[in-house]
């Protein structure tokens, strides 16, 4: 129970390792307010299943790329929790196209979601956190920030200024009480590679060590672990969960 009376928000937590990370985190009895944009029967099943592990739990609806809409987000996650203790900056998209034939509303799309968001979300909720002197941010990135991928270049970008953005907060509110870390999965069983060929796949897991795709329970247990109070000396560091494909 080393979450139990705190209150975490995880965007993008209606599917995929958002989803995974709800409900790891609601193992340790924190509450949870889950994100979502789109698919509300997800989220409101993610719901069901969290308050069936005995915690407290919602769904709010919100394009975090939209800052008005992450603002009210915070609001009305303050105002029916009283408090966040824990982000995870989860939501993300892609709009895969090799470089020569992406279009700028590919490009823009992406970064808007996957750095634009977090910054929106955080920027919101981080005063109260420093208020509090405590505070976990989880920023989800990905192998991609750090290896590059063919037809990626609008995601690879997004998620290297994600690792760039956990660092640099990191060294800021360090003496704040709140500490900010990055977890990059590789590539995993999720909504995002269902739709990659299979013989893409194969060529995945060829080059991966473990010889396999990852799951989303593995990714939510790091995240996990860096939101519990034993990891308080661990900040601007980035978690690689990715089967030994980058090291």
């Amino acid at each position: 129970m080393d979450l139990k009376g705190k209150v975490a928000l995880v965007t993008g937590g209606s599917r995929g390792i958002g989803r995974a990370t709800c409900l790891a985190l609601a193992e340790e009895h924190c509450s949870v307010g889950v994100n979502y944009n789109a698919n509300e029967a997800a989220a409101e099943e993610v719901v069901e299943q969290l308050k069936k592990l005995g915690v407290d739990a919602q769904a709010f609806r919100a394009d975090v790329s939209d800052r008005a809409q992450a603002k009210a987000l915070i609001a009305a996650m303050m105002e029916r929790f009283g408090r966040i203790d824990v982000l995870v900056n989860n939501a993300g998209i892609t709009r895969d196209k090799s470089f020569l034939k992406m279009t700028p509303e590919q490009w823009s799309e992406v970064l808007l979601v996957n750095l634009n968001g977090p910054f929106n979300i955080t920027s919101a909720l981080l005063p109260q956190m420093v208020e509090r002197q405590w505070g976990r941010i989880i920023n989800i990135t990905s192998i991609v920030a750090q290896m590059g991928n063919f037809g990626q270049a609008n995601y690879a970008v997004a998620k290297g200024g994600l690792i760039a953005f956990t660092k640099t907060l990191a060294r800021e509110v360090a003496r704040r009480g709140v500490t900010v870390n990055a977890v990059a999965p590789g590539f995993i069983e999720t909504d995002m590679t269902s739709d990659v060929p299979d013989e893409v796949l194969d060529v995945v897991c060829k080059l991966t060590p473990m010889a396999r795709l990852g799951k989303p329970e593995e990714v939510a247990r790091a995240v996990r672990f860096l939101a519990a109070p034993q990891a308080s000396f661990i900040t601007g560091q980035v978690i690689n969960i990715n089967g030994g494909m980058y090291m």
